[in-house]
């Protein structure tokens, strides 16, 4: 996982494309079940089609899209049971990723975590859904980012496309408040460099804000859209 970031200059045509349209995904701004054409995206990325195609070819492989014919797409609907496989293996993968982080990390990569998380406590208050979305994903990235896992976060990275867009429908239907999180707990287990103890709070965390989209849930075959 990598942190958002702005865009460097001289970084391809593609690459704007696919990291834009990736975010676009990420935080919701596109939501579950919504269909969208190629060209409306080029369009409101402000892109060529070529690049927009190729992003969105990325994305599908990615499973963050799905292709709809007719030239549109849309994110995925989840069902129950994406959700409960996103949280086993969201907590085998991260819970991991935490543990191998806190033997690894630096005092001065906690001082950042913490100044994300600060922002993040903002947003929750502030009712700033984009913002507490961009500094939880921020805060995770960084921390996965000392794990030394590459392989592991790539796949974490890519699990996070799949929920995302159903967290920011939590939000929107619940507000910020109703999303705990165990940041605390994991900075204290960090500093402590206890790497049992970020493992328990990443899985609680796991837990917690999946746990958030299983409620929007009341039977097997439901599904989370943006209703």
């Amino acid at each position: 996982m990598q942190m958002m970031k702005i865009e460097a200059p001289g970084t391809p045509a593609h690459e704007v494309v696919y990291t834009r349209l990736r975010a676009r995904i990420l935080f919701g701004d596109l939501a579950p079940g919504e269909a969208v054409t190629i060209q409306g995206l080029a369009t409101v990325l402000e892109a060529g089609m070529t690049p927009v195609r190729e992003a969105i070819r990325r994305l599908i492989s990615d499973g963050a899209l799905t292709f709809q014919g007719n030239r549109r797409v849309s994110v995925p609907v989840l069902t129950r049971a994406d959700v409960e496989e996103l949280v086993f293996v969201r907590k085998t993968i991260e819970s991991q990723l935490a543990h191998r982080a806190a033997t690894r990390i630096a005092d001065p990569i906690i001082a950042e975590l913490t100044d994300i998380d600060t922002a993040l406590d903002t947003a929750i208050r502030a009712g700033d859904v984009q913002g507490y979305l961009a500094r939880n994903y921020d805060f995770h990235a960084l921390l996965y980012a000392q794990a030394d896992a590459p392989i592991m976060a790539g796949l974490a990275d890519r699990l996070w496309l799949r929920f995302g867009p159903s967290l920011r429908v939590v939000c929107g239907r619940f507000g910020t408040e109703s999303l705990p999180d165990r940041h605390k707990d994991m900075l204290a287990a960090l500093s402590a460099r206890d790497a049992d103890a970020a493992a328990t709070a990443m899985a609680y965390d796991v837990t917690q804000g999946m746990d958030q989209i299983a409620q929007m849930l009341s039977g097997p075959s439901d599904s989370i859209d943006s209703a």
